[in-house]
Parts: C-alpha cells; sequence; structure tokens
C-alpha cells in the first residue's frame, strides 16, 4: 500500500512538472541570453591578465596598482625575470584627452601605448605575434574577441580593447573638484596652496588644463649627462633642444603615486617641492634646464606646507585613506 501510494505521489509531480513546462514553452518564454562581452571590459580583463607576460607572472596592473591611482610604489617596477624598469611607472589615470604617452612622448595614442609594455624586454618581454596566438588558443577570449570585435584577436583589436578600457579611467571627484563644484568647502590651508600654485610657486605655468598639465616636455634639471645621464625625449626626436626634456605628468591623484620624477628619485611631495625651490642646489651641473627653474621659488616652510595640501586636495575620493 505504502509503495502504490509513494509511486502515485511521484506520478502526481512528474506530470505537474510537465504540465508547467508546456505552460511555460507556449507562453513564449525564452531563456535570457547572455550579453556579450564589450570592447572595454574585453580591455580591462586583458589588463589585469599575466596572459599577456612572456612567462604569464605579470599583467598591465602589476605596474599600474589600483590602489595606487594606477602607479607603483616603487621607483623601478619588477617586469619579468625580475627585470627592473629603466624609468618610473606613471600613473594611466586621465589619459584619454593625451596626444603624446609615456616619459618621452613615443606613443601618439592610447592604442600605440598599449601595445609597447607587452613587447618591452624588461617588462613584460612578449613579442606581439606570440600574444595574439596565445589569445586565439584560449577559449575565453576566442568568444571574447568574437564578441566584442566580431572577429579574432590581432594586432589592432589588442591595442584597441586595452586602450578601450584606459580611456574609462578619468577621474573628477577630488576635494578640490567638489568645491570648484560648489558642493565642498575646502580648508583655509588648501585655498592658499592654491594661490600659491598658480602664482609664487608658478605650478600652473606647466600643470595647467583639467587635468593639471600641459602636455608639454620640460627639462627640470635633473640631467647632466653623467650621474643623471638619462635624456629622454632626445632619445625619441634627436634634437639637442630636447636634451633632458620628460613629459610634464598631470597632477590628479598625485598624492598617491609616489616616488617621483621620471627616475622616481623623489619619495615625497615635500622632496619634490623642495626640489623646484632650490633645482640648482641638487644638480648644480644642469644641462639645458627651463630658464625659468634657474631663480628657485624662495618658498618659506609655511608656504611648502599650503602648497602640500593643496596637492592632496586633488586626490580623488576612491583613493582617498579611509577614516
Amino acid at each position: 500500500m505504502i509503495r502504490r501510494l509513494l509511486f502515485l505521489k511521484s506520478r502526481y509531480f512528474t506530470l505537474l512538472f510537465v504540465m508547467v513546462a508546456v505552460l511555460v514553452f507556449q507562453s513564449g518564454f525564452k531563456p535570457k541570453k547572455k550579453r556579450p562581452i564589450t570592447k572595454t571590459e574585453l580591455g580591462k580583463a586583458l589588463f589585469f591578465d599575466p596572459i599577456l607576460s612572456a612567462d604569464s607572472s605579470i599583467s598591465c596592473a602589476s605596474c599600474h596598482k589600483p590602489e595606487f591611482a594606477f602607479a607603483d610604489t616603487m621607483a623601478f617596477s619588477i617586469g619579468v625575470s625580475g627585470k627592473r624598469t629603466h624609468r618610473n611607472t606613471p600613473s594611466v589615470l586621465n589619459m584619454a584627452n593625451r596626444d603624446l604617452l609615456f616619459w618621452d612622448g613615443r606613443a601618439q595614442s592610447l592604442q600605440e601605448q598599449a601595445l609597447f609594455p607587452i613587447q618591452d624586454h624588461d617588462e613584460m618581454n612578449l613579442e606581439i605575434p606570440v600574444a595574439i596566438k596565445r589569445l586565439k588558443r584560449s577559449k575565453r577570449y576566442k568568444t571574447w574577441f568574437l564578441e566584442a570585435f566580431g572577429r579574432s584577436a590581432d594586432q589592432k583589436a589588442l591595442s584597441e580593447a586595452i586602450a578601450s578600457y584606459e580611456a574609462t579611467l578619468e577621474t573628477s571627484e577630488s576635494r578640490f573638484d567638489l568645491y570648484m563644484r560648489n558642493e565642498l568647502e575646502i580648508s583655509a590651508k588648501e585655498k592658499a596652496g592654491q594661490k600659491l600654485f598658480v602664482g609664487k610657486a608658478k605650478c600652473f605655468d606647466c600643470h595647467f588644463s583639467p587635468d593639471f598639465t600641459g602636455d608639454e616636455f620640460k627639462n627640470i634639471g635633473l640631467f647632466d649627462g653623467k650621474t643623471y645621464s638619462d635624456s629622454g625625449r632626445y632619445r625619441i626626436t634627436h634634437n639637442p633642444e630636447d636634451l633632458g626634456k620628460f613629459k610634464v605628468p598631470g597632477l590628479r591623484n598625485v598624492a598617491v603615486t609616489a616616488p617621483y620624477m621620471h627616475d622616481g628619485s623623489m619619495k615625497t611631495l615635500r622632496q619634490v617641492i623642495d626640489y623646484y625651490n632650490d633645482p640648482l642646489a641638487s644638480v648644480p651641473t644642469a644641462i639645458n634646464m627651463d630658464s625659468t627653474l634657474a631663480k628657485g621659488l624662495n618658498l618659506t616652510e609655511i608656504e611648502k606646507y599650503q602648497l602640500e595640501k593643496f596637492l592632496n586636495a586633488l586626490t580623488d575620493k576612491r583613493f582617498q585613506p579611509k577614516n
């Protein structure tokens, strides 16, 4: 009797399931299809994936650390096989509107820039054709490139995907941004620092525009041909006027991107301010230094402190220390 009841109960639930399935089918219900990946989402996946390095040990994000405004915390980043880069890793934030990239300006677009680190022997050390073969062998990347580009992975699609992601890394929510939009009041010290920034400290002469850079190349006195031997922009142009010149970086989030300068030689913002206050004291035999820096700034200690407070106010809220 018990077995018969169990059998009938089982038949009942089976019949009920079939009836529900028929009703769902007749109602025109279709399973929700997964949304195809976008070009930007693909670029983000590539940015964080070590598949693009020779030994699959590092990714773009290994040197451009998100928690430090996509910069590194060391003077020279560590590439594959423990090799060191020759220049400090700059932040990749707020690069969408830049026309020349890298410290020496060797790339003219984000798309062009994206491929340099992959091929660099001291960074990811992977030839682009090899990288493309890897991506084509990967089941998920094979699917993702077809979804994002309608074709298999190739050099153009690779560079466009990474550049598309990097172009989204813009920041506009710093304390200073909120102040300029009348959404927040900054301190008297920060206001004094802002006044110094555009006046006595001469920062605005080079660090103008919404991203606090003029996208120019300047020799700030860190080249003497001996101790400081990196000739910067000159390596690209071979123009003697470019000896020791480097790209003027944007100052957004500068408080969290230490160490500073192309060689990472300055560990704190105060060191940077002290340097600009009297550049010749650091490198008395500098070659081709910008003439506007020769006299120094003559900032007092209080003014240095105020200027530093203003620079800290340029940090986007996502990178500000959590209280």
